[in-house]
């Protein structure tokens, strides 16, 4: 058997002093997480974390930089997330759309308010994303490099 990583994306979003989090039901507990979720197959990074923060938070979110990559062992399971987090803008509320079934709501908090939370973080990659923002890491979105096999796009068939 091959082993392969779970590919997830997140959304570090930033708006007035405070962060874009999710609360959700995970592992038979309520954590708190950044609008974050796996990518489907076919579409591109950026179009993963666009349509997960919509899912899980009716925010429409535009990606302006790549925050880091982060490799997390879930400790207690067989499985190792591959995180792609980007930050960037919300532009739009769709206040009446219903949120992904495990999500409870999305609200806003302040850095204090995250930490003061730290065992209610769904993984450690929440408050490490959180520092590595406030730090000002970013990295240009030209680094993701997306290629198309030649013989399904539009033009060569």
């Amino acid at each position: 058997m091959i082993w392969k990583p779970n590919v997830v994306v997140a959304a570090i979003v930033e708006r007035e002093g405070k962060f874009l989090l999710v609360e959700e039901k995970a592992d038979g507990r309520l954590v708190l997480n950044q609008p974050a979720g796996h990518l489907d197959e076919g579409e591109s990074l950026l179009q993963a974390v666009v349509r997960e923060t919509l899912e899980e938070t009716a925010w429409h979110f535009t990606p302006e930089a790549l925050l880091g990559v982060y490799r997390w062992p879930h400790p207690t399971k067989d499985i190792t997330y591959l995180r792609f987090a980007f930050t960037g803008r919300v532009t739009r509320h769709e206040e009446s759309r219903a949120l992904d079934h495990d999500i409870v709501r999305a609200l806003w908090l302040t850095p204090e308010e995250i930490r003061a939370e730290h065992a209610r973080h769904r993984s450690p990659q929440v408050e490490r994303c959180l520092n590595d923002y406030l730090s000002g890491q970013r990295y240009e979105l030209e680094l993701l490099k997306e290629y198309e096999d030649p013989l399904t796009t539009d033009e060569h068939r």
